[in-house]
């Protein structure tokens, strides 16, 4: 049997390899297969609003780059903001693009890394598309 102190080791340890193991991350390849592609130059808007193609790309994207900060279903921990509070249409789209295209950076610190380069706008905008639709008022 583990003794108390054995025990407490044990939950320590295992306590720093899972907060180890959150580390940096690479960003997964988004396939946007069936979307209509936007070209090089950005849109200050979200053309794939309410797109059914879209937003199955986007729940899947998000999935696999976002919810690892940003909680499963958009639903934040406390590590990064709910995304289920952004604002709606152009303003919301504005705030979001910003973010993802820049990434976040405080005290020299990154909040979130930059996805332009990595994602492309028709992956970035699937993924606002899929928030849209747990957007909550």
């Amino acid at each position: 049997m583990i003794g108390r102190i054995g025990l407490a080791a044990l939950l320590v340890v295992s306590g720093v390899g899972a907060a180890q193991a959150h580390g940096d991350v690479t960003p997964q390849a988004v396939k946007t297969d069936g979307l209509k592609k936007l070209g090089d130059k950005w849109l200050p808007e979200n053309p794939y609003r309410g797109n059914k193609r879209a937003i199955e790309i986007g729940d899947s994207a998000y999935n696999q780059n976002c919810a690892r900060c940003h909680g499963l279903g958009a639903i934040s921990g406390g590590i990064a903001p709910d995304l289920r509070y952004l604002p709606e249409g152009l303003e919301g789209d504005e705030w979001f693009l910003e973010r993802i295209r820049n990434g976040a950076v405080r005290d020299g610190r990154v909040y979130m890394p930059k996805f332009e380069g990595v994602m492309s706008q028709e992956a970035m905008w699937a993924i606002r598309a899929w928030l849209e639709t747990v957007r909550e008022k």
